[in-house]
């Protein structure tokens, strides 16, 4: 669009343009709640052909089961994610609080010495930012910092957001590092690796960009969980994360995320007419 348009002649430039709109007052109620731009820029694309005209029998309707598909699986991927989160910052805070004492973990000596430097210090300068910053937010800290002037590991890792967990993870010494993957029965790196990318799926899951059609270059040997698994791409997509995330969780977690996710994806099924389910689930990184 290279002008403004009101809702009404958004429905007319659509239809304009091949695609049907079985009932144009809902579809007009999802364009004002949710926006135009959230709904058919973000994921028309799908119903797309190459030519870049709407595939026949292409509607409205299915490129907004598409998008509100996108935006339950992201509450389900941020719910479960959070369960991961919490679970790496209590491995962390006990494997840095036995090896280092709850006083002076936070030295340089203290991570890993092959590690950049500057990475290291720029990670204690943004960790005593977060400090400060939360001195008058959060009361376990006030109390440590006033009574004791120090921040135990296991009050410190609940205020760190769950990027600057995964940078911590990553530039710990390499046992430190592998008393925490053992937990999972992995390696340190895999998980590293693993860590990089579900802070990126944190963060688009907690906000409006697309999630399904995740792609990034964040590697994740993936040989060492599936494979037999045909990658498309030198990329990490959802499916591998879902997998990942099977590593991560426990059984009956993962059972409930696995029939919650399910449970989206026969929802989207039911609503799709111009393409297949297996065409989402392909773009997912699915082997279907």
């Amino acid at each position: 669009m290279k002008e403004f348009k009101s809702n009404e002649e958004l429905i007319e430039y659509l239809i304009s343009k091949n695609l049907t709109i079985n009932d144009k007052e809902q579809a007009l109620r999802n364009i004002k709640k949710y926006s135009y731009y959230s709904i058919v820029n973000s994921y028309k694309s799908v119903f797309k052909n190459k030519d870049n005209n709407y595939k026949p029998n292409s509607s409205f309707e299915e490129i907004f089961a598409l998008y509100e598909f996108d935006k339950n699986i992201k509450a389900i991927f941020l719910k479960f994610t959070l369960e991961i989160e919490v679970v790496i910052k209590s491995l962390m805070a006990n494997t840095l609080a036995e090896k280092y004492g709850i006083q002076d973990y936070l030295r340089p000596e203290n991570f890993d010495e092959n590690a950049n430097k500057d990475l290291i210090n720029n990670l204690i300068e943004s960790i005593n930012k977060e400090i400060n910053d939360n001195y008058n937010k959060h009361t376990a800290i006030k109390h440590y910092k006033d009574t004791y002037n120090f921040i135990p590991p296991f009050v410190l890792t609940k205020i760190l957001t769950f990027g600057t967990i995964s940078r911590y993870y990553g530039l710990l010494k390499q046992n430190d590092r592998q008393d925490i993957s053992k937990y999972f029965k992995i390696s340190d790196k895999l998980l590293k690796q693993i860590l990089a990318n579900l802070t990126m799926i944190r963060n688009i899951a907690a906000h409006s960009d697309r999630l399904f059609c995740y792609r990034n270059k964040y590697y994740i040997s993936f040989k060492n969980i599936d494979k037999n698994y045909k990658r498309t791409g030198n990329f990490t997509n959802i499916y591998m994360i879902i997998q990942c995330m099977k590593i991560l969780l426990d059984e009956e977690k993962f059972k409930e995320f696995e029939d919650l996710f399910n449970i989206e994806v026969n929802k989207l099924k039911e609503k799709l007419n111009s393409i297949n389910i297996n065409d989402i689930l392909r773009i997912m990184g699915f082997n279907v």
